[in-house]
């Protein structure tokens, strides 16, 4: 039997997840890229540079959205509040 060694999942399938990771039960919440600009010299060889842009991932996270698209949940379907919260007691 073959060894897995990639596993691929869609945008809505990675927002879950975030969801759950940090047990969010409201509100529509997508994925965020963060991109990093820099430049440099690139080429074949020393004599045929070109100027390069590299865009780096920075950082990838969720954060709320409008409404439900292609990148975002409803945390309240994909991550149900499974006990009503605790109430502080009164005095």
């Amino acid at each position: 039997m073959a060894e897995v060694t990639q596993y691929i999942f869609d945008f809505k399938e990675i927002a879950e997840a975030l969801v759950k990771k940090a047990d969010i039960h409201e509100g529509i919440w997508g994925i965020y890229v963060e991109f990093g600009l820099t430049a440099t010299n690139v080429g074949q060889t020393e004599s045929q540079v070109l100027p390069t842009a590299l865009v780096p991932i920075q950082r990838i996270g969720i954060r709320r959205f409008d409404k439900e698209n292609n990148l975002a949940v409803d945390a309240s379907k994909v991550n149900p509040q499974t006990k009503p919260p605790v109430q502080p007691r009164r005095r």
